[in-house]
């Protein structure tokens, strides 16, 4: 089975691979289902999805019709105004079938404008409170990519207390000195804290190329079940990090049993070795 650690402050203990709800954007309801008993399996009880992943709140809302009580269930909102959040957090609780959402995220918050609307008078933000508030949801936090969500959850941290945050985690990004200097002073303040801090794209292997796509993913990610095992280590070697796993149902497995397998993190040697190997490249260049 996978090892469970703390979620930030919310109570609840995650397994330390949390399931990418994105790998359902576009499968049907069985494949959706098989995937279900992959997660049962191996004991993952955390998912992470948002209302901009095409079709994956309503493929997942049958899964909690019977299994809402084995999930920490996460979704995403990516309006930016109070009106547009307030009507998408109460169309994802009926797609997913839900009385009450158990983390609910501001979506991929990194563009100034927009933080400035969704934490205006008439923002986002009101309408998460306000849905906390109401006992629709029960925690809150903020989600990004790119090279400046690091400085940006900061600044987001600085003007509300989420419980947890997610960005990007994989060894050729933490090379760029920048982005590993800002990452780890927002893990500080996230330690200090309690909140959760959740890490995507562990298995990026480079952006495709022209005419090569053959995932789901919009990266071409790792294959191979050792360097799969490497990356996936990588992340969960810091005690204090989550992996949300990879979109696309068919890598699934790999990054489980990766998990389950975990036991300690690669040296720098070994990770310099399988990125000069796979010719891994930052999915985020300077």
């Amino acid at each position: 089975m996978i090892e469970r650690r703390d979620f930030g402050s919310t109570g609840h203990e995650s397994t330390v691979t949390l399931f990418g709800g994105v790998s359902l954007a576009d499968v049907t309801q069985e494949e959706a289902n098989r995937t279900l008993e992959v997660l049962l399996e191996y004991g993952v009880n955390h998912i992470d999805t948002s209302a901009n992943y095409g079709d994956s709140e309503l493929r997942i809302g049958p899964w909690m019709e019977e299994y809402r009580d084995r999930f920490f269930l996460a979704t995403k909102t990516g309006e930016r105004t109070y009106d547009e959040a307030k009507e998408d957090i109460r169309n994802s609780l009926n797609r997913l079938r839900v009385e009450q959402i158990d983390l609910l995220q501001l979506h991929n918050l990194i563009r100034p404008d927009e933080w400035e609307t969704a934490f205006g008078e008439n923002g986002a933000l009101k309408a998460a409170i306000e849905a906390k508030e109401e006992g629709l949801v029960r925690f809150l936090g903020v989600t990004g990519h790119s090279l400046k969500v690091p400085k940006m959850h900061m600044k987001s941290l600085s003007e509300y207390d989420f419980d947890s945050v997610l960005l990007p985690y994989n060894y050729p990004l933490m090379q760029n000195e920048e982005y590993a200097s800002d990452f780890e002073e927002l893990l500080e303040v996230c330690r200090e804290r309690g909140v959760a801090v959740q890490t995507i794209k562990s298995v990026a292997r480079r952006r495709w190329h022209e005419g090569e796509k053959n995932r789901a993913t919009w990266y071409k990610p790792l294959e191979d079940q050792k360097y799969v095992d490497r990356a996936v280590s990588w992340v969960l070697g810091r005690s204090d990090l989550f992996l949300n796993t990879v979109g696309d149902i068919d890598l699934l497995p790999k990054i489980l049993d990766a998990a389950s397998r975990f036991e300690e993190r690669p040296s720098s040697g070994e990770m310099e070795k399988m990125r000069k190997e796979k010719k891994m490249e930052a999915l985020w260049p300077e």
